[in-house]
C-alpha cells in the first residue's frame, strides 16, 4: 500500500528531476492533491468497484448474514450525503451501494419535465448521473481529507508528535466514499446495439453492475404498474451478451450484469417466439400463450397460429395486437426467465413482485436453485408497497392460520391508525425490521435496495418546512426543524460553504499562491459561527 510519505517522495523526486524551474512546487501539496483525486476516470472507478461486488457476493454465497443494501439516488449530492452519513455512523462503507433508479430520472432529470417511467426521458441522462454522483463522491474524498491535512498540520505547528503520527495514519488508512452503483438501463432503450451503446457510456461514466429488464424498450412500463410487454428470451438474452460486450471492451472484465424478470405480473407479449424445434426456448416461451384450438375452416384473415402438440393453436391477440399469457403463467414464466438468464451470461437476478412476502420469493427462488445452486437476487424494497398494510395483513393470515384469536381486526382495514398501537401492529413492525435479513437468510437476496427513498424524503421534508416556515412559526420553522437538528446530529451540510469546496478552494489558493492568497475561511466567514 502506498503511503503518503512514499507519495511526496515519489513527487520529491519528479520535482528534482525538472531542475531549478520546478523550485516553488512543493511535494507535499501535489501528494495531497493526487490522494483527494484517487480515481481518475470512471473507468479507474468500475474497476475499483466491480471487484467490491465479486468479493461482496463471494462471502455472500459463504455466509447470507453478509448481505448488501443500497438506497437510490437522483441527484451526486443525495448520493454523497449518503455515504458521508454512512461512514459517520458506521465508520465504513463495507457492504452499502448506491442505486440508481431510472423511475427517478424520468420523474426528476429529464428535461421534458416529470415523465412516468416508460423510458421516455433521453437515455444520456442516466450515465449522466452516474458521472455526476461518483463527482460528488469523489469530492467528499477530497474534502475529509482535507480536514485531515489540517488536522496534520495543526499537529506539527503544536509539535505533538502523537497527533502527527495519528492524522498520518488517518490518511494513510482513508477509505474512500466511491462505492458500487447499481444502475438501471431499463429495457436497453432501443434494439441491442442500442443497449451495448448506453452500456458502454454508463461503464465509462464509472458503472460497475448494470440492471437489465425483458420488457419491451417502446412499451415499457414501471414494474409496479399494469400493461407490462415482455420479450422472448432469445431478445433479451442478446441485450445481455450486448452489455457483456461492452463491460469487457472497455477491460472490466469482472463486471456485473443484474437480469430482471417483469413476467410475474406481465400477461402480454408482442411478438410470439422463433422456435426452430419442439422444447426449445422458443417452443417453451409459446407454450405461456393463451390460446384457442381452431379448425383450419375458422382461420380469419389475419390470424397468426402456431402448432402446440399436433393441435392447431390460435394464439389471443388484443386490438394493440399484442397477444396474451395464460392467467396464472406468471411464475412458471419467471423462474425460466431467471434459470435462462444465469446460464447465459447474467450474474444476478432481480424479480419484480407485487408485494413484499418472502413465502412467495423463496418458492421462486428455491426452484431457480435446482438449477442454479447459487442464484443470488436483487430485491426492489419498493416505495410502491404499502409496506404496513402487507405486513399487517401477513400477521393476520399467520395468526388465522395458527388458530389465533382476529376478530379484534377487521383484514381490509388494517392501514387504520386505531390498530397503530396493537399487538397485531408490533409483530408486523418486528417483521418488517428483520424483511432484509431474513430474505436473504431464505430467500436468497443478495442485495436489498430502496429504489425511490430520497424522492419521498425530499417531499416530506419540505412538506414539514412548508408548513411551519410559511405558518405561525415563521423562521423558528427552519430554525428548530432545520438548522438546530443539523448541529444537534452533528450533520455536516450545517457549514455549507464547507461541503460546496470553499476549504478546499482555500488549499488550493495557498499552494499556488503561497502568502499572496485571497482566503475566504478567515475570521469573518460565518461558517465560523457552527464551530
Amino acid at each position: 500500500m502506498s503511503t503518503y510519505k512514499n507519495e511526496i517522495d515519489a513527487l520529491a523526486t519528479v520535482r528534482a528531476q525538472n531542475g531549478s524551474a520546478w523550485e516553488a512546487i512543493n511535494p507535499e501539496y501535489a501528494a495531497r492533491m493526487r490522494l483527494q483525486n484517487r480515481f481518475k476516470t470512471g473507468l479507474d472507478i468500475a474497476r475499483y468497484t466491480a471487484k467490491i461486488m465479486r468479493q461482496d457476493m463471494a462471502e455472500y454465497d459463504a455466509d447470507s448474514a453478509q448481505y448488501t443494501q443500497s438506497l437510490g439516488c437522483w441527484h451526486g449530492f443525495i448520493g454523497q450525503q449518503k455515504l458521508i452519513a454512512i461512514k459517520k455512523h458506521f465508520g465504513t462503507t463495507d457492504k452499502r451501494y448506491l442505486y440508481l433508479s431510472g423511475w427517478m430520472i424520468a420523474a426528476l432529470r429529464s428535461e421534458f419535465g416529470p415523465l412516468p417511467d416508460q423510458s421516455m426521458h433521453e437515455k444520456t441522462a442516466v450515465p449522466s448521473l452516474i458521472e455526476e454522483l461518483y463527482t460528488f463522491l469523489r469530492q467528499a474524498d477530497a474534502r475529509e481529507l482535507g480536514g485531515l491535512f489540517r488536522e496534520l498540520d495543526a499537529a506539527r505547528e503544536a509539535g505533538d508528535n502523537a497527533k502527527e503520527a495519528a492524522a498520518q495514519s488517518k490518511i494513510d488508512n482513508f477509505q474512500t466514499h466511491v462505492v458500487p452503483i447499481i444502475a438501471d438501463i431499463d429495457a436497453g432503450f432501443g434494439n441491442e446495439e442500442a443497449t451495448y451503446l448506453l452500456a458502454k457510456r454508463m461503464i465509462e461514466a464509472g458503472a460497475c453492475c448494470i440492471q437489465i429488464e425483458n420488457q419491451v424498450s417502446d412499451e415499457k412500463q414501471c414494474g409496479h404498474q399494469d400493461g407490462k410487454v415482455t420479450v422472448p428470451h432469445a431478445d433479451f438474452l442478446a441485450k445481455i451478451r450486448a452489455v457483456r460486450y461492452a463491460f469487457l471492451e472497455l477491460g472490466v472484465d469482472d463486471g456485473v450484469i443484474v437480469a430482471r424478470t417483469d413476467s410475474l405480473g406481465a400477461g402480454l407479449t408482442k411478438q410470439i417466439a422463433v422456435t426452430n424445434a419442439a422444447g426449445d426456448l422458443g417452443d417453451k416461451y409459446n407454450a405461456f400463450l393463451d390460446c384457442d384450438e381452431v379448425s383450419i375452416g375458422d382461420v380469419k384473415n389475419g390470424d397468426v397460429l402456431i402448432n402446440r402438440d399436433g393441435k392447431l393453436m390460435r394464439p389471443k391477440r388484443l386490438a394493440s395486437g399484442l397477444f396474451q399469457f395464460r392467467k396464472g403463467s406468471g411464475e412458471d414464466r419467471c423462474v425460466l426467465d431467471c434459470i435462462t438468464s444465469l446460464q447465459n451470461g447474467a450474474d444476478l437476478l432481480w424479480i419484480e413482485t407485487e408485494k413484499p412476502h418472502i413465502g412467495q420469493i423463496k418458492g421462486m427462488v428455491d426452484r431457480i436453485r435446482e438449477e442454479i445452486p447459487n442464484a443470488k437476487l436483487v430485491y426492489n424494497n419498493s416505495p410502491s408497497f404499502n409496506w404496513t398494510l402487507n405486513f399487517r395483513q401477513q400477521v393476520f393470515d399467520a395468526w388465522t392460520a395458527e388458530g389465533k384469536d382476529v376478530s379484534a381486526y377487521d383484514r381490509a382495514a388494517l392501514m387504520s391508525a386505531e390498530y397503530d398501537d396493537s399487538d397485531l401492529a408490533v409483530e408486523a413492525d418486528r417483521r418488517i425490521q428483520s424483511f432484509q435479513r431474513d430474505a436473504a437468510r431464505e430467500a436468497g437476496i443478495f442485495h436489498h435496495l430502496i429504489t425511490l427513498p430520497t424522492y419521498h424524503t425530499a417531499a416530506l421534508s419540505t412538506d414539514n418546512l412548508a408548513k411551519e416556515y410559511f405558518g405561525e412559526a415563521g423562521m423558528l420553522g427552519y430554525v428548530a426543524g432545520v438548522q438546530r437538528k443539523e448541529i444537534r446530529q452533528s450533520i455536516a451540510c450545517v457549514k455549507h460553504q464547507n461541503m460546496a469546496g470553499s476549504d478546499m478552494g482555500d488549499d488550493h489558493k495557498e499552494y499556488f499562491s503561497g502568502d499572496a492568497a485571497l482566503k475566504a475561511s478567515g475570521k469573518d466567514n460565518t461558517m465560523n459561527q457552527f464551530g
